[in-house]
């Protein structure tokens, strides 16, 4: 089977892999199916919104997110910190770091501190797809191992912008990059600062287009 991936707005993405639906930080988007995962990278309000998490739920549902999450989420929910594994059926959940260290609220204090929350590795249907949660570029991008299909934050103001998260690209060296948490930067500018310096292919999605990974 082939891999789905939609970007459903911001961070949120919905994954089809080993017959099972997967989303990652729901909070835009449409909400039509049922998970079978979901993944939360942490507890923002625009990462984990409760009441989108609450539509899509089932009984067997399986939630993974860092810890400070699930008083919000409610229910069961399986914590996992940076380098904790966790396997559900044939798919295979790594958390990873995902912090600020340049960007801050105020003097001292980073948007998103280290501990806060986490990234994802997901590997499915023999890929591994990297949503890197909201983060500068931090040195353990450089560490990842293989990743087929990089889920990258561009937005600036909270993660990296376009300069940065194509330094990154380069640091992961994934086959297939999809700019996120975009806001009003132009993921086209990303686009050609990453393929004029990389064989990286980059995909642009419009909120609600799906891409095919083969």
């Amino acid at each position: 089977m082939n891999l789905s991936i939609k970007w459903l707005g911001h961070a949120s993405f919905q994954i089809g892999a080993e017959g099972k639906t997967i989303y990652i930080d729901p909070y835009e988007g449409e909400y039509s199916e049922k998970a079978d995962l979901m993944l939360v990278t942490h507890s923002h309000f625009d990462h984990c919104d409760a009441s989108k998490i609450k539509k899509v739920r089932k009984a067997d549902t399986v939630i993974i997110a860092p810890e400070d999450c699930t008083s919000k989420i409610g229910g069961s929910v399986k914590t996992l910190k940076p380098r904790e594994e966790a396997t559900i059926g044939n798919i295979r959940v790594k958390a990873v770091e995902a912090y600020n260290y340049k960007r801050f609220r105020s003097p001292g204090n980073p948007f998103h501190p280290k501990g806060l929350g986490v990234g994802y590795l997901v590997t499915a249907e023999g890929k591994t797809v990297y949503h890197a949660g909201d983060t500068d570029f931090i040195p353990e991008m450089r560490k990842l191992g293989r990743v087929d299909v990089a889920l990258l934050p561009s937005g600036g103001t909270y993660t990296m912008d376009n300069p940065e998260a194509a330094e990154a690209v380069l640091a992961i060296n994934p086959k297939i990059v999809i700019p996120m948490h975009r806001w009003d930067t132009n993921p086209e500018e990303f686009k050609k600062r990453v393929e004029a310096t990389s064989n990286v292919k980059v995909v642009v999605l419009r909120k609600g287009e799906e891409y095919q990974v083969v």
